[in-house]
């Protein structure tokens, strides 16, 4: 069988996942993603632009637009969802700049193209009452016990991202500050702050592990083996005090949308949210208006005495 692409090619999208990893600081998941989409077109160049020929590095350089129109074109008949086009326009589009800054190509064939516009889903929340009961769940006085309340303070006072929360390290807390440094999408840093039950929280489980002042790159959040806390483990706590509280079913990321839609109920700016959040563009945090509106509209027709033409 002839090969789809030649070593060199091969080499370079390689290159391409570690630029992912290392410098746009993308997830396991998205890498992967990407890097599949982009072996996916490059199989497409071969079976139906070279007709059976394996592609070769030069052979991008002819790439243009009515190409990659063609190629999604090609794709749709797949029937795949709009999520999934979305996505492979987007790692087209990130393949081609990632060449362009190598001096491979002299445009970026993708930039032309638009995705099937996606509805945003309204973002998942629990009311004040709902994230009380879960924050006073009866945690045990042990050192996972205490991590587990330490975590879920965290999760809520500051709205931190569940990689971000696995990925603190000691040196990241400022508890004397009541601030800690965050490292989000792409590497960029921003300070958050820090309420006081997290901050309690955090001395005692810091406490109880014998840590209390030890800074440097040691995780915060340990598992039962002693190594940095897994951003499964830390779905599966969120689940099982979810289950015993009686709250409906939680993940991390309700706890980030719950801390942003509270924030917005009580009258916070939205580029304070924003930068709180650390959302890159304004009209990601304006999601969380439509959940307030929602919530608003709610309470009206259930009390006001003509919202139901009475």
């Amino acid at each position: 069988m002839t090969p789809v692409m030649t070593e060199a090619l091969e080499a370079l999208i390689e290159e391409y996942g570690r630029f992912l990893t290392l410098e746009k600081g993308y997830s396991a998941h998205t890498r992967l993603a990407y890097v599949g989409d982009v072996r996916q077109f490059v199989r497409f160049l071969a079976e139906e632009i070279h007709k059976g020929k394996e592609v070769e590095v030069a052979h991008l350089q002819a790439v243009d637009l009515t190409c990659v129109r063609y190629y999604l074109a090609f794709t749709y008949q797949q029937k795949m969802s709009k999520a999934t086009m979305v996505r492979k326009i987007a790692a087209l589009r990130s393949f081609f700049s990632f060449l362009l800054k190598k001096g491979l190509i002299e445009a970026n064939p993708a930039d032309g193209i638009q995705g099937p516009r996606l509805e945003r889903p309204v973002p998942s929340f629990l009311s004040v009452d709902e994230m009380f009961t879960l924050l006073n769940a009866a945690f045990e006085q042990d050192k996972m016990g205490l991590r587990d309340r330490a975590m879920m303070e965290v999760l809520y006072t500051s709205g931190i991202r569940l990689r971000e929360l696995t990925g603190l390290n000691l040196e990241d807390l400022d508890l004397t500050e009541g601030i800690m440094k965050i490292r989000g999408k792409g590497k960029k840093e921003r300070l958050v702050p820090l309420g006081r039950p997290a901050i309690s929280a955090l001395q005692a489980y810091l406490e109880e592990t014998g840590r209390t002042g030890e800074k440097g790159e040691a995780p915060v959040f340990l598992g039962a083996n002693g190594k940095r806390i897994s951003p499964r483990t830390v779905e599966k706590v969120v689940d099982k005090y979810a289950r015993l509280c009686g709250v409906k079913k939680v993940s991390p990321h309700v706890f980030r949308h719950s801390f942003a839609t509270h924030l917005l109920g009580m009258g916070a700016d939205l580029r304070v949210i924003q930068e709180l959040l650390g959302h890159e563009s304004l009209s990601t945090t304006q999601r969380y208006t439509t959940v307030d509106v929602a919530r608003l509209m709610e309470i009206y027709d259930q009390a006001h005495p003509r919202a139901k033409g009475v």
